[in-house]
């Protein structure tokens, strides 16, 4: 695979990780723009504008956005999250301009008063079967805890209040200050004509007017302390008991990244982890499993269960003594297992050019710089017990920074 990049005047990076055996390409706009970037009063409005780019633009209708994709037979969507926005598409490689040109002009939606109003109610409906369904918000809920007043404690859906108070002229500015061309990665992996690309790029998005750019890592107050929390949400019509329960890991940026997610496989994965031997197999709770999430400034261990609501203290309990045991030490047997099951997954992630996409795109839209699978390869190849037992001294899954657990118990005791 050969990785390009170039930097139009206006500030828009358009990079490629280009591959000969492919034969598809993914291509994709990724917005710098999250609920990170938002304020209270206009929480949810980077996954509201999500929505909103997709009913259309001065040109377009949003029945003809959805023709267009499919008369080129493409694959195409979008999501958000803390810290992103992407929109993006698979299409045959005769289809890249084609493909680029719908995206960009998507980029410049008409956000109509009356498309704004209808979509507005979608999103209410959305934040109320969120709540509504497991785990009731306790993720939401969870990561507002542990945050406190950092940027990434807000939920990317927003809040009812703050949703149905959002005029569209909120909505316009923020558009314009965030989608601004220095604020956004043109990116493509696969059976991508690079030259083409840019071109493309030039005469679709060249005229786009730049805007100051805030970084966001220096706009942000350092990621919190670790401080025990524990908060309940009664849910009495559920059948489980839901927990989510987060502890410091390293940030995006940290040397511990990798070591952190291999420590996540050998204590949390869904098969062959020591939560699942413990716990799931055993047939105690329905789900265990812990995850290293990273951001931009910020990184969180994420352990996640769901069992019976009389079994939760003595469970949540037992988790606790799996980790207290794992920083006591971990067998190289159980490291190497979880290490072939994440070069498992980058080779085959790396055989995907939509994979690839998100992982090139969203790797240089917070850091500016490109790992190859080979580089991640090599990363996880290069790490030992040590380095896990590392993290472990460094971030100690024992301390607990929140728990919320969500379902028919009403004592969290």
């Amino acid at each position: 695979m050969q990785f390009r990049h170039e930097r139009l005047p206006n500030g828009l990076d358009v990079i490629a990780e280009v591959s000969e055996a492919a034969h598809s390409a993914s291509l994709g706009f990724f917005v710098k723009t999250g609920a990170r970037d938002e304020t209270d009063a206009i929480s949810g409005v980077s996954h509201f504008l999500e929505h909103m780019v997709f009913k259309g633009t001065d040109q377009l209708s949003a029945a003809e956005i959805n023709l267009r994709f499919d008369a080129m037979g493409a694959s195409a969507n979008a999501f958000t999250s803390e810290e992103d926005t992407v929109y993006y598409a698979a299409v045959l490689p005769e289809k890249q301009h084609d493909a680029v040109a719908l995206l960009a002009a998507m980029m410049r939606p008409a956000l109509r008063t009356e498309d704004f109003d209808t979509e507005k109610q979608v999103i209410l409906e959305e934040i109320r079967m969120y709540d509504d369904q497991p785990p009731f918000g306790a993720d939401d809920r969870c990561r507002a805890a542990y945050f406190g007043t950092h940027p990434l404690a807000r939920s990317v859906l927003g809040t009812v209040e703050s949703i149905e108070a959002l005029p569209v002229e909120a909505m316009r500015e923020y558009h314009q200050r965030r989608y601004a061309p220095g604020n956004l990665v043109l990116a493509a992996s696969g059976a991508v004509d690079f030259d083409a690309l840019v071109k493309s790029g030039r005469q679709l998005c060249g005229d786009w007017e730049p805007q100051p750019i805030t970084n966001r890592k220096a706009a942000s107050p350092p990621a919190p302390l670790p401080a025990a929390t524990m908060e309940l949400i009664p849910r009495q019509q559920a059948a489980l008991e839901y927990a989510v329960r987060m502890s410091a890991g390293p940030a995006e940026d940290g040397a511990d990244r990798f070591a952190a997610k291999l420590l996540a496989v050998v204590l949390g994965d869904d098969s062959g982890s020591r939560l699942y031997w413990d716990l799931v197999d055993s047939g105690d709770a329905e789900h265990a499993a812990c995850q290293h999430h990273d951001f931009i400034d910020a990184g969180v261990f994420v352990t996640q269960l769901s069992c019976e609501a009389d079994d939760t203290s003595s469970l949540l309990e037992r988790i606790v003594g799996l980790y207290t045991d794992a920083s006591r030490g971990l067998t190289t047997a159980e490291v190497d297992q979880a290490r072939n099951k994440l070069l498992s997954r980058v080779v085959l992630a790396g055989e995907r050019p939509r994979q690839r996409l998100f992982t090139i795109g969203l790797e240089w839209a917070h850091l500016g710089r490109h790992r190859s699978v080979a580089d991640d390869l090599a990363t996880l190849d290069g790490l030992c017990r040590d380095d896990l037992h590392g993290v472990l001294t460094r971030w100690p899954l024992t301390e607990t920074a929140a728990t919320v657990l969500a379902g028919p118990l009403t004592d969290a005791r």
